[in-house]
């Protein structure tokens, strides 16, 4: 695609059905084809990364049926046959840019019987695996890397034996991994957290009736060895809160703006952005909340609002990591400073994240400070972004989608027409944004 322009919008008034979840939509596909039976997904997310990792286990030879044609209701049907039916891989598994793909199925591949080789592109294969090797690697998993980075070669054996792991970081990636490979581990893995990540997988694997132990809210986690299969179920994926906070900043900076978000996954492990919008003063309701797999949906209305400056900090962190590019952007439009801290997490994603959305920043003409774990930003007040001296604002997402996608929201709110540059990473988790964007209103 070429690259798009955002130009200023002074009414944006739209009703969304948020695309699926991205890190539900993984565990789906994993957990489907180590079940018994057929599991059913619907509003799956076919963004690339999950079907990366849909490609991984259709290698592994297991049977996976999709039905994309409905963009607002993906499908997908898993006949899974039990762990034990999967083969070894012909070729190398390619994960694109996905470390969720690459961390969870390094952790489940230690338990299987046989050699699997995972790759990924330019970006994933500078991400740093050592999270998931160390760990894995005292349950007695045997991975090669290339200094602690893809590819990983992993020797995978179903003699695995559980450990007590203390992790030093709060990331449901490293969390979910160990849980996969405790599957066929001897004995009971358990896995305690500094703050309490993304519980996605837990649920999940409850819901799939696995030996899982864990309560909500709680920083330890355990699991023991498979001893029957786990049971194939339907899976209804809720709307990404991740994608939906770029409409939710995006009607709180816009004049004249209100946006209904259907279907919103609210997960309390993932619901820092509410709490953000709280503490910034921003007009929003949620309504119609219900339960669907064992996970919280809700619709949530955010209208125009007037933003006040916060501290985001400690553990609302790792509940809104994959949104701190975006909130910055609500931020800049503040009344006040807002200062992000602890949130050094960021360096280690698609790109060093406080330095490319610090960059972003400045681009836009916004007064920000970069720091070890976070930045400063200095609000505009409301005003319209101002840029720079050029005509155009140009913003290198440098291909990390949630830079690209926060930039082209800033543009609804903008003096100057904003570029972007590598738009198209956004099909990594939302393949679908500028069209809810509205390609005929913004896009010239």
């Amino acid at each position: 695609m070429s690259n798009p322009i955002i130009h200023k919008q002074r009414i944006f008034k739209k009703t969304i059905k948020i695309p699926g979840d991205k890190s539900i939509s993984h565990r789906s596909i994993i957990l489907g084809s180590i079940a018994k039976g057929k599991t059913e997904v619907t509003n799956f997310l076919n963004g690339e990364d999950c079907i990366c990792t849909q490609k991984a286990f259709e290698s592994l030879g297991v049977e996976i049926e999709t039905n994309f044609h409905d963009s607002e209701n993906p499908i997908v049907k898993i006949q899974g046959k039990g762990m034990e039916f999967l083969r070894a891989p012909n070729n190398d598994i390619y994960l694109g840019n996905s470390g969720t793909g690459m961390r969870l199925l390094t952790g489940l591949f230690s338990g299987l019987n046989f050699k699997s080789v995972l790759t990924g592109d330019e970006s994933l294969s500078s991400r740093p695996m050592k999270r998931v090797i160390d760990p894995l690697s005292l349950m007695g998993a045997n991975i090669e890397s290339s200094e602690g980075k893809a590819p990983l070669i992993i020797y995978g054996s179903p003699h695995l034996k559980g450990i007590n792991y203390k992790s030093p970081v709060s990331s449901a990636q490293v969390k979910s991994s160990l849980l996969l490979a405790g599957l066929n581990a001897d004995g009971v893995t358990t896995i305690i957290e500094p703050e309490k990540s993304r519980d996605h997988s837990e649920r999940m694997l409850d819901y799939f009736q696995s030996p899982i132990s864990y309560h909500h809210g709680s920083l330890e986690v355990s699991i023991r060895r498979l001893e029957k299969p786990l049971q194939a179920q339907r899976v209804k994926v809720p709307g990404d809160i991740s994608s939906a906070a770029f409409f939710m900043v995006a009607a709180a900076i816009v004049e004249d703006a209100e946006v209904e978000l259907l279907n919103v996954g609210i997960n309390p492990t993932r619901t820092g952005i509410i709490d953000v919008l709280t503490m910034m003063n921003i007009d929003f309701s949620i309504h119609n909340l219900r339960e669907e797999g064992k996970e919280p949906i809700a619709d949530i209305i955010v209208k125009s609002s007037n933003i006040k400056a916060g501290e985001i900090r400690g553990d609302i962190i790792p509940r809104l990591i994959d949104e701190i590019p975006v909130i910055a952007i609500l931020a800049a439009q503040a009344k006040g400073t807002t200062v992000i801290k602890n949130a050094e997490e960021l360096k280690v994603k698609e790109s060093n994240r406080i330095a490319t959305t610090v960059s972003m920043l400045k681009q836009l003409g916004v007064k920000v400070e970069e720091t070890d774990d976070g930045m400063i930003i200095e609000g505009l007040e409301g005003r319209e972004f101002p840029g720079g001296d050029a005509s155009i604002v140009v913003i290198d997402s440098k291909g990390d989608h949630r830079i690209a996608m926060s930039s082209a929201i800033a543009g609804l709110h903008s003096a100057k027409p904003v570029e972007i540059l590598k738009s198209e990473f956004v099909n990594t988790s939302f393949p679908s944004f500028f069209k809810y964007l509205g390609l005929s209103d913004v896009l010239r």
